[in-house]
Order: structure tokens, then sequence, then C-alpha cells
């Protein structure tokens, strides 16, 4: 074999090992429920924490949730309301970062999974752990829906539905006042944070 021959060999298999490599760093994170213990799940936190944090139920009387929450939160994430379309707080947010639970310190939605589906709410493709986010059969105002809320503090957050993109199908249309967003930035010291107190 000449000496351009092995040159070319070389850089062939350079390029599937780099191509390989891109791959798999592309594949999505796993969600917590699918991980291995200890494993790091789709929020950035070990599998084991965030089954544990789902397991910390937040609880609190009517009137202290008045307290800790404005009128419109209190109505929509404790009262199973819903706020106006196109006029609640995130419907056209486009800041990178994650949105928690407004009743607790749970994350909810990857802005990464946001998109722009025109009912005037924010729309999400995917729970950012499947752990956080219950679902339930909603019968009232003679529709049949999927509620959507936390597990962790019981919040109503909104509904899903099976018209959304791929890759998952799915819409969750979700309330504005059941949620408060944190930056990228911040929500990756959050993570550091929770990470380090877990290994304590």
């Amino acid at each position: 074999m000449t000496k351009l021959s092995y040159f070319t060999l070389f850089s062939a298999l350079a390029l599937t090992a780099g191509a390989t490599t891109e791959m798999k760093s592309t594949q999505p994170a796993k969600d917590a429920l699918q991980c291995k213990v200890g494993e790091k799940s789709a929020c950035g936190l070990p599998s084991n924490v965030v089954i544990d944090m789902s397991k910390a139920k937040v609880k609190h009387t009517d009137a202290e949730w008045q307290q800790r929450l404005n009128p419109r939160q209190y109505q929509v994430a404790r009262k199973q309301g819903t706020e106006p379309p196109f006029e609640n707080e995130y419907w056209d947010h486009h800041e990178d970062g994650v949105y928690f639970s407004v009743c607790s310190d749970t994350p909810l939605f990857d802005s990464r999974d946001k998109f722009e589906s025109g009912t005037g709410w924010p729309s999400f493709t995917k729970a950012i752990e499947k752990a956080f986010v219950g679902e339930t059969r909603d019968m009232s105002y003679g529709m049949e829906r999927v509620e959507a809320h936390c597990n962790v503090d019981g919040a109503h957050l909104g509904h899903v539905f099976d018209d959304g993109p791929r890759p998952t199908g799915l819409r969750y249309c979700i309330n504005s006042a059941s949620l408060r967003f944190m930056p990228r930035k911040e929500y990756e010291a959050w993570v550091a944070k929770n990470e380090a107190g877990a290994k304590k």
C-alpha cells in the first residue's frame, strides 16, 4: 500500500471516528425514570436525586398559598384556573433557560423544548423530567382533556395535547402563572448546588 493510500485510509477512519463521537453527543438525554441509579438525567441531576425530589411533597394550607402567590398565580396553580391567551408572561418568551414550578423549587420545562404553537400560551414538546410532571384525566367544561400538574407541589400547570411537533408529537400547553423562569447560567449553578448537596 502506498503512503497516499495509508493517508487516505487514516483520514477516512478519523472522520468516521469523529462522526461517531458527534452522533453520541447529540443523543437526547434520558429521563430519570429511564436512567440507572446515579446516571445523569435530562435535567442534569443524577437520576436518584430527581426521583428523591419527586417524592418530596410540598404542602401548605390554602391561606399560606394565598400569601405566597399573587392572585393570578393562586387562581391558576391552586384553583385549576386558566389565564388569558396572549396576555401572560411567557407565551412569547425566548430566553434560554428552564421553567420551574411557581409553587416549589422544581424544574419542569426546558426552553430548548419550547415552540411557537400560536395558541397564546407557552408550549413545550415534553417535560424536563417525567417524574416531576403528572397527568390526570380532566372532564371539566364538557371536554375530555389531559391535565398536567407538578407532582411535587400539586400545582395545576395546564393541559397536554397530541397535536405537537416531532419528536414527541405532544403539546404541553402551560399557564405562565404556574411557572417561574431561571436563565441557563443560574440553572447550571442550581444543578451544581443540588448535585453537591446530594453527595454530602
